[in-house]
């Protein structure tokens, strides 16, 4: 049985999500960023970290990736071009979105009040907006790789709840119609419920 570290309110969020979607059994120990428990499987502190066959794995991309390929479901195979498509949604998504978003968390409440840059947030909102507007004009489907929903997609609505509860605002109507596709899913509904108790 697999085990996962961190709370579902952050990127853990992912992680349970992917393993409902799977249907794999796991127990989900609910710790905070930075506490002690957290920081005996993982020393950066961060969630999520993953034991699985007796190893720990941290970074939700990289855990989601892991038992993605593993189960044989939510991905391409490897070595196709599908995959390689699936792959640039993943690294567009955290390198443009993700990024961005986890950037204005800094700057707005997770560093230091004399490190942080508050003056950094309009640049970061329109970086956001630009790239939204991209990813609307490339989306051609219910799912970012069409009909298939795939780890990007996890990882996308992640963010874009993210981003509504960060007030970065979205306002392209198929990725608006894309989330929502995203959060009927039963996988996503019962982690949600999980992430409110």
């Amino acid at each position: 049985m697999y085990e996962v570290f961190g709370s579902a309110t952050n990127r853990a969020f992912r992680v349970v999500w992917m393993l409902e979607e799977l249907g794999e059994p796991f127990e989900h120990h609910k710790l905070q960023p930075r506490s002690k428990e957290l920081l005996e499987v993982n020393p950066s502190g961060k969630s999520p970290a993953l034991r699985a066959e007796g190893r720990i794995i941290t970074d939700s991309s990289a855990i989601i990736t892991y038992l993605a390929d593993k189960h044989g479901k939510i991905t391409f195979p490897a070595g196709t071009i599908e995959r390689a498509q699936q792959d640039a949604w993943t690294h567009l998504v955290l390198d443009e979105v993700d990024s961005v978003l986890w950037m204005a968390a800094r700057h707005s409440f997770i560093l230091p009040d004399e490190k942080r840059v508050p003056d950094v947030k309009p640049s970061l909102k329109w970086e956001f907006d630009k790239t939204m507007a991209r990813i609307a004009e490339q989306i051609d489907g219910p799912y970012l790789m069409g009909e298939t929903f795939t780890v990007p997609d996890i990882i996308f609505t992640h963010c874009l709840n993210w981003a509504y509860s960060a007030k970065f605002e979205v306002t392209e109507e198929n990725i608006l119609s894309y989330a929502k596709a995203c959060r009927a899913r039963e996988a996503f509904k019962r982690t949600r419920e999980r992430a409110k108790a």
